[in-house]
């Protein structure tokens, strides 16, 4: 059995956080700086464009090292049209995408000195993730951020593995008409984002942010 912490005990453990900014700010606000993050939605709702947006965020804004596992588009031109739209260059070193990994090569690579502070599965479906290899993978880099996409079936995630991972994580984000949507731990002041407002206005006929980026 675990050592007991009193009160006072648990409030003195110190967990490193970040606090996003600008729509990701509003979004999420601050947010431990490791954990599982579960983004799931439909095609053509904005979710690449989610994606990239959140990963400028922490390599730009925040200085974090990040792996995007590109498994479903590989290095295909839509990932490559969206590293341009977003400027992901600038990230440079930071920022860095590979087409094809297994479980096991993820684990070898995560495990290396110096190795990225936070990486995106692209998708669940595709890396093929059971939840049994999801929780030993998840015990195993609990100082990283993990950031699992997932295909969705109407409004809930694809497959049974999709939706225990679903609960289990502790931010999950709906993405749905070029808006995402905070439904776990961590809510900023409005607890949404624009992705693209363009998209946005016709989907759900408002305007609430000044960033006009397509998925």
């Amino acid at each position: 059995m675990a050592k007991s912490l009193s009160s006072a005990q648990v409030l003195g453990i110190r967990n490193k956080t970040i606090t996003l900014s600008g729509e990701w700010g509003a979004c999420i606000g601050e947010m431990a700086r490791h954990g599982v993050v579960f983004i799931w939605g439909n095609s053509g709702n904005g979710k690449t464009s989610a994606i990239m947006q959140l990963c400028r965020e922490l390599a730009i804004g925040q200085g974090m090292k990040g792996l995007f596992l590109s498994l479903e588009e590989g290095y295909d031109v839509s990932i490559q049209n969206a590293i341009r739209r977003f400027g992901m260059q600038e990230c440079k070193s930071r920022f860095q995408v590979i087409d094809s990994c297994s479980l096991q090569e993820l684990t070898e690579r995560l495990s290396k000195p110096r190795s990225e502070e936070f990486v995106v599965i692209d998708s669940i479906q595709y890396l093929e993730l059971s939840y049994k290899q999801y929780k030993a993978f998840k015990e195993r880099f609990r100082s990283k951020l993990i950031i699992l996409i997932s295909h969705a079936d109407g409004k809930q995630p694809e497959g049974r593995a999709a939706r225990a991972i679903r609960y289990d994580a502790g931010l999950k984000i709906w993405i749905e008409g070029y808006k995402a949507f905070s439904k776990g731990r961590y809510i900023g002041h409005k607890g949404e984002a624009v992705i693209w407002k363009k998209g946005a206005k016709e989907y759900w006929g408002m305007i609430n942010t000044d960033n006009d980026e397509q998925d």
